[in-house]
């Protein structure tokens, strides 16, 4: 469709289940004499937005930043932060002329108009004509300076403008007229629980250590596990990652940070590990030669660069070339008013913020991931958190009570402690229409204040007989079957999930804004879009695990840490209790499996650096060792750890039968390689931790947990060579065939 010819609007429409707007846009062609009107289909195949996967699609891929035709291999160079603006050469300014009509004309003279781009125009056009009514825009297109001043700077905000446009589905017009009524919500105070009581849902749990079956899903622990287990090879993972570690008081990409001293592994070379151990089981248990699963990372603007390069200087961390796609989530512009008043950092600049994590559902419709998956027959999709490493012992499990329940969503819980700042699942239970209940994430924020307006009106407190709140901790980690999430994400919203804004106002009046806003979302809001698209038919679940097992992110700072433990928090949620829960997990996995194995509890915890961790022992098991309670069975038998001693296990045909260690111990065995350890005896000086002096001059990365780690002594037994070993009392490899 030529501009020349007619002008596209776009409008959007209003309310949905939760009284929030996300219906979809319409069009509205304007002919050349600008004096009739005429509505278009969203679901027209003349749409000028053309989308490259789907027929039906509403908008096309951002053009400025980022290459065309699908989403980037890891590999691949990070895309340039350069915007269009930089390619406009002066033949590309030769182009046909999109003619102006009255109303434009009304604001911008013809010779600014002949400056800017065709995609520049058909933006400001958009701008302009979607803000005729409201005129909350005018700051931004009224008033420019003549021809010969700053057209460099016209140039560059219009091609911002279409940027903007590009990247949300229905365009800029769509996202300020979404933002209007949101904020106009948020201002009068409305609710948008009011219609709803909040229950505790129903779900299953699983306990690491019980030998009795849940009770909904007839399995245990280990069962579940092999459930998961024959679903595994038709999974494809999901990481989310588009923020930096500012929060934990580190400058680069959190996925970058090392989850342990022990090993220094970073988190995504702890998650790729896993996912590769996962396919080796999937061999194994379905007999296939050749499993491969793959991994999508979102990035942000932000982490994109970062994120490619350290795939790039780890060689993937061994995952084979185009096994690691890329998809890099737009910003959203930012708001300054409640009549959604575009942001400006200067005259020509429109200023940007995160959308949220939410992003990524659009995304992985967006770039071809679905049809993809769809195409090879894949079945379930697997959502995980950047610094959350002990939740990836949940997957197969909850993949397995997936399997076995035919859940379309399975959220993966934790107990959850009353008033902690965390999301809880709560069956919001329509007062009127049955029709309208889910199962949902319910941000902290927002349930203490729904739980005051029912039952006993006490808000979120914890039940007096476990000491936990009833309704149960979201984890944010999600696996979603495929075939329901596919035909949501082509419903008219095409994945873009119910937003909502968290304006801070300057005053009573409730008008303007401390600093700028946005629409926000999140990806554990998807239900609202399944139960949309899919009424009450849609199976939303969730499955519990301990605690200890599942959940322990590294999110704050060790000063904010350090502040919450004198508080009287138990869960800081720093790097330094992030790495302490993680060997606190595995000393219970080895006790189960019938080693002599000390486990810290919370009054056993020591302060270092501030922040109360386990004095030991500190045990890694390795992805490459085992990822299943039954491997750790089969592999571990008898022995004795010390509480100072320190242990890494690696290897996919490693034992280890009565080991007695008191010191510092790692086993690495390659591929190929099989190894018995019987008997051996270890004793050295070890490892011990090192609280940083107060000022030291130390990276980010390490001042971050507060100590430092001294190898004083460590026995290292690393075997690479195929072939048969066995090592004994003496600690002497053998090789026996």
């Amino acid at each position: 469709m030529k501009l020349s010819k007619a002008l596209t609007l776009v409008t959007w429409g209003t309310t949905s289940s939760l009284g929030h707007s996300y219906a979809s846009p319409r069009m509205i062609q304007l002919n050349e004499s600008c004096q009739s009107l005429s509505f278009v289909s969203s679901k027209s195949s003349s749409s000028s937005c053309h989308y490259p996967h789907s027929s039906n699609a509403l908008f096309s891929r951002r053009l400025s930043c980022y290459p065309r035709g699908g989403a980037m291999d890891a590999s691949s160079s990070s895309p340039s932060a350069t915007t269009a603006l930089s390619a406009i050469s002066s033949d590309q300014q030769q182009q046909e002329v999109v003619a102006m009509d009255s109303l434009v004309a009304e604001y911008i003279t013809q010779d600014n108009w002949d400056l800017l781009s065709e995609r520049g125009q058909k933006a400001l056009s958009n701008l302009i004509h979607g803000d005729d009514v409201i005129q909350a825009q005018k700051h931004v297109y009224a008033n420019w300076p003549e021809r010969g001043t700053d057209d460099e700077g016209k140039r560059k905000l219009t091609e911002q403008l279409a940027d903007l446009d590009a990247s949300y589905p229905g365009g800029l017009t769509a996202y300020l007229s979404k933002a209007r009524v949101l904020l106009r919500e948020s201002a009068d105070g409305t609710n948008p629980f009011a219609e709803f009581e909040a229950l505790v849902p129903s779900g299953e749990s699983l306990s690491y250590d019980s030998p009795v079956p849940d009770n909904h899903t007839g399995m245990t622990f280990s069962q579940a596990e092999q459930k998961g287990l024959t679903g595994i090879k038709d999974v494809a993972f999901v990481l989310v990652a588009g923020g930096l570690g500012e929060r934990l008081g580190y400058s680069g990409i959190k996925l970058s940070l090392e989850t342990n001293l022990l090993t220094n592994k970073c988190y995504l070379e702890i998650y790729v590990k896993y996912i590769q151990a996962m396919q080796h089981m999937a061999e194994v248990k379905t007999g296939e030669k050749y499993v491969r699963i793959p991994l999508v990372i979102m990035t942000s603007g932000d982490t994109d660069p970062l994120t490619r390069k350290l795939l790039k200087e780890n060689d993937n961390f061994g995952m084979e070339e185009g096994q690691i796609q890329i998809v890099c989530q737009d910003k959203v512009a930012a708001l300054k008013d409640i009549n959604a008043g575009l942001s400006l950092e200067d005259q020509w600049t429109i200023e940007t913020k995160p959308h949220g994590h939410g992003d990524v559902h659009h995304l992985l419709l967006r770039e071809g991931h679905i049809d993809k998956w769809e195409s090879e027959g894949r079945k379930h999709v697997i959502f995980l958190q950047d610094t959350n490493a002990l939740v990836i012992n949940s997957i197969l499990p909850t993949l397995g009570v997936s399997i076995e329940k035919g859940f379309d969503m399975n959220s993966i819980c934790i107990p959850r402690l009353a008033g902690e700042a965390a999301g809880a699942i709560a069956r919001l239970e329509h007062k009127t229409d049955p029709e309208k209940s889910l199962v949902i994430n319910v941000e902290y924020n927002q349930l203490d204040p729904l739980l005051k307006t029912q039952g006993d009106c006490m808000g979120d407190v914890p039940d007096p007989t476990t000491g936990f709140s009833p309704f149960p901790g979201n984890a944010n980690n999600i696996v979603i079957a495929l075939e329901p999430y596919a035909k949501t994400l082509r419903g008219e919203d095409q994945g873009v999930v119910v937003e909502f804004v968290n304006p801070k106002y300057k005053d009573e009046t409730r008008t303007e804004f401390k600093k700028a806003t946005r629409l926000e979302c999140m990806m554990q809001d998807i239900p609202k879009l399944f139960q949309k698209e899919l009424g009450s038919d849609v199976n939303i679940g969730f499955t519990m695990f301990d605690r200890w097992f599942t959940f322990s992110p590294a999110k704050n700072s060790l000063e904010s840490g350090i502040e919450a433990v004198e508080k009287g928090s138990i869960a800081p949620g720093t790097m330094s209790s992030a790495e302490s829960d993680k060997y606190i997990q595995n000393q219970r996995k080895l006790k189960h499996a019938g080693m002599d194995v000390d486990i810290t509890e919370e009054k056993d915890l020591v302060k270092v650096g501030g922040i109360p961790v386990t004095p030991g022992p500190r045990i890694i098991i390795c992805p490459g060792f085992a990822i299943t309670q039954e491997e750790i069975v089969k592999k571990i038998k008898g022995g004795t750890i010390t509480k100072r001693s320190s242990l890494v296990l690696e290897g996919q045909q490693l034992t280890v039968t009565n080991l007695q260690l008191d010191g510092a111990l790692v086993i690495r065995a390659a591929p190929y390689c099989e190894v018995e350890v019987n008997g051996l005896a270890v004793k050295n000086e070890g490892c011990v931790l090192d609280e940083i002096p107060q000022g030291a001059d130390v990276d980010d990365a390490v001042r971050i947990r507060g100590y430092t780690m001294t190898k004083k002594e460590v026995k290292e037994i690393i075997i690479t060579e195929p072939g048969k070993y066995f090592v004994g009392e003496d600690g002497v490899v053998k090789k026996i065939e």
